[in-house]
């Protein structure tokens, strides 16, 4: 698989084989309060979320110190620093959990992480062996600096306090938080331990030292812990066992390190921790994931894109609808990704939908994000627009128009049908338009990046119009099953304009522009010096059905001429070189980075889907060894082989062509789920049932999947026989008899046998 690892267990588990890979390889463990992630080499934050978004970073890094209490030599669990010869090192990124293991010197050390699902609090579980030859005394000291009293600052002020719980055999710290509302409330991090411990520290300078650093802590050249309160300086949280071992013998020990947001919690940690179940609880996450998850299970020739769907990227999915990008709560990122989770979970896709829409404004704008106690718009045009495709393609999967009838609430606490929240979105971009009658751009569509092309009002962004064509079309299929006729009346009128302006005042003449910035500027012109031409823009008007057929073999054709590269398709180009304060933060970026130039993979899993759209299987094939992590067929990609990122580097970046942008809080994964399922295996839900639209790469000679889909089970078997017939599909069988309705049969509780045999 990789110099650095491989898959396991069905591919649920990554194994890391060494410390020193390219960079950190990231796994994030979340629940609902609560959300962490972890490097190989235990790197990473961790986060408590309240109430609109207000925050608590409980964890800034993680080192477990081992100590031998005899000579004093001490080293770290999680394989650093590189320069010592470890006698062994690897680290298993697991769906929900992580862990290190290492020796020196003798002693066998793992180290895992878990979030639980009840609390906002992260497990630690440290397991120590002696496999040297002679009795071994040494001391397990699990380190976290925190940053719930608040960053240090030279000349700075950190005024809370911390110290030892004696009867909760751990510490914790006595903090200020406003988490649950916009007043301050007693909080308290705490560090708390299952086996009595025999040291602490909660003041930095007594541990790490005024002048040390975290790989070389002042008391750890003391032999352990010292003891230390903390009063009004920075706190650190340290425990410390000591364990005396028989050769061969092995000892184990749990911690607790979260936030308590009263006393009674932090007693509740305390018995938890102590109460001997950490197995269990970690098995209760193991199943809830594998039960969210379940709902789809791929197997094709490919067996490393079997092992990316099946578990991570269908969890990296679940993330991002609950957490969105983790920095903030971002508005289209939420409900884009309970879209794509539709394909594999739609119930739990339709709770973190109604979730998202609680935050939307009673007019039916969107924001941008929500954080730190307060709703952001950042002038964001486009976060509406999401809203009717994720409930179209949700109630789909459910096969229930009636969920639309459910009451939400809107951010000003009046309330609405999730059906009127729908229809507010679609009728407040179409009241929102600019110049032409086109959507206005304000200051930015999906593009975060073009953020001062619109702020005065004036500019408007065709994407987002084509866009907004298809969040039209939604409704209006959503509008038919309710009945609603005004509405879908209404819906086909204005679909119609709105397409017919795109195509007078978007053509360039060979693809769609991009948009017209405030000073009347075409954006995405081949009268551009730079950024003549974007992607998104033409392969939404084919999604969107808002180009011909003509012009959809020119769009297609000027993709291939100008944006196509052997390491992927680039999102626009030619790349900005200089900053153009009428376009925004784009041109502020390297040429060749995210959207100023680069393979924006966002994008690459909509061509996938527009490629399967249109039937072309030779550009599904290769548009997926492009964007995969594992495949180098085309160009090296310098990434993790196990998880989607948001962008591959070009060859303008230099040194960094190949490498990869950052994983995990991308749509990448969500996209990418989606794409492969709804278009290349062509599982295309709609309201009156499950049909079958495949276009399958041509090695794909045999492929199945298994979908759970209302209430019923689907094993379907694809065939591709000859050359010639563009994935047409030939002859299809359930449960053994010929079956030739457009929509698979559906009935509660049934199993059904599906073998599907296509021209390739």
């Amino acid at each position: 698989m990789s110099e650095y690892g491989y898959f396991q267990k069905e591919g649920r588990e990554f194994v890391i084989t060494t410390p020193d890979t390219p960079r950190h390889w990231y796994n994030y463990l979340f629940n609902d309060q609560y959300v962490t992630f972890t490097s190989q080499v235990g790197f990473g934050e961790g986060i408590v979320q309240g109430y609109l978004g207000r925050r608590i970073m409980l964890v800034d890094s993680r080192q477990v110190y081992i100590s031998d209490a005899e000579t004093k030599e001490f080293w770290l669990a999680n394989g650093l620093p590189l320069r010592r010869q470890y006698e062994s090192f690897k680290c298993i990124h697991g769906i929900g959990y992580s862990e290190i293991s290492s020796q020196y010197q003798g002693i066998a050390v793992s180290w895992r992480l878990f979030v639980p699902q009840e609390a906002p609090e992260e497990i630690w579980t440290v397991k120590v062996k002696n496999n040297s030859q002679q009795k071994r005394t040494v001391k397990v000291i699990p380190y976290a600096k925190t940053e719930a009293d608040g960053v240090y600052r030279a000349q700075g002020y950190n005024v809370d306090t911390a110290g030892l719980r004696e009867e909760y055999n751990g510490i914790a710290t006595r903090s200020y938080a406003k988490i649950e509302s916009s007043q301050f409330q007693e909080v308290s991090a705490y560090f708390l331990a299952d086996k009595k411990i025999t040291g602490y520290d909660t003041r930095k300078n007594a541990f790490i030292g005024t002048y040390g650093n975290e790989q070389d802590p002042d008391a750890m050249y003391r032999g352990g812990c010292t003891g230390s309160e903390c009063n009004a300086e920075k706190i650190c949280l340290v425990l410390e066992n000591t364990v005396t071992l028989e050769p061969g013998e092995e000892a184990e020990f749990h911690y607790a390190l979260g936030i308590a947001l009263c006393r009674k919690e932090l007693e509740q940690a305390a018995k938890r921790i102590s109460g001997g179940k950490t197995e269990e609880r970690l098995e209760a996450v193991k199943k809830q994931y594998e039960e969210e998850e379940k709902g789809v299970t791929i197997h094709t020739p490919d067996e490393s894109l079997n092992f990316l769907v099946n578990a991570w990227t269908k969890h990296q999915t679940n993330m991002g609808s609950r957490w969105a990008r983790v920095r903030h709560n971002g508005y289209r990122d939420m409900v884009s990704d309970s879209e794509c989770m539709a394909a594999f979970n739609p119930r739990l896709a339709w709770e973190r939908f109604k979730r998202a829409l609680t935050y939307q404004y009673s007019s039916g704008y969107a924001p941008r994000t929500w954080l730190d106690g307060e709703i952001r718009d950042n002038n964001f045009a486009d976060c509406a627009v999401w809203i009717p495709m994720a409930a179209a393609s949700i109630v789909k999967e459910l096969g229930d128009a009636s969920f639309l009838e459910e009451e939400v609430e809107f951010n000003d606490k009046t309330s609405a049908s999730v059906y009127e929240h729908v229809k507010r979105a679609v009728e407040f971009l179409w009241n929102f338009k600019g110049v032409h009658g086109l959507i206005k751009l304000w200051g930015g569509d999906w593009n975060d990046m073009m953020n001062q092309a619109g702020l005065e009002g004036k500019g408007v962004s065709v994407w987002l119009s084509i866009a907004w064509c298809q969040a039209n079309r939604q409704f209006g299929l959503l509008a038919e099953a309710l009945g609603k006729q005004e509405d879908l009346f209404f819906s086909r009128i204005r679909g119609q304009e709105m397409k017919d302006v795109i195509n007078e005042f978007g053509w360039d003449g060979e693809y769609y522009i991009c948009a017209i910035n405030d000073q009347g500027e075409r954006l995405g012109s081949s009268e551009c010096e730079e950024g003549k031409i974007y992607l998104i823009p033409q392969l939404w008007a084919i999604m969107a059905d808002v180009a011909d057929e003509e012009r959809k073999e020119s769009i297609l054709k000027a993709v291939d001429k100008y944006l196509e590269t052997d390491l992927g398709t680039l999102v626009s180009w030619p790349a900005y070189h200089n900053y153009i304060p009428t376009i925004g933060q784009m041109t502020q970026k390297p040429a060749g980075v995210h959207e100023n130039g680069g393979v924006y993979l966002h994008p690459c899993c909509w061509k996938l889907a527009v490629d399967s759209m249109m039937k072309d299987n030779d550009k599904v094939e290769m548009g997926l060894k492009k964007i995969l992590p594992f495949h180098h067929e085309y160009h090296e990609k310098k990434c993790e082989p196990y998880i989607m990122c948001n962008s591959y580097f070009n060859e303008e970046t230099g040194y960094r062509l190949g490498t990869a942008g950052q994983t995990w809080r991308s749509a990448t994964g969500a996209w990418l789920t989606k794409a492969l399922l709804q278009y290349v295996l062509g599982l295309n839900a709609e309201l009156p049932g499950l049909k079958l639209e495949p276009c399958l790469p041509k090695d794909w000679r045999e492929c199945s999947v298994v979908k759970e889909f209302r209430d019923s089970v689907y094993e379907i078997r694809f065939i591709q026989e000859e050359e010639g017939g563009c994935n047409r599909i030939k002859s299809m069988t359930v449960n053994g008899e010929t079956w030739e309705s457009e929509f698979l049969p559906n009935e509660k509780g049934m199993k059904y046998q599906v073998e599907v045999r296509l021209s390739r």
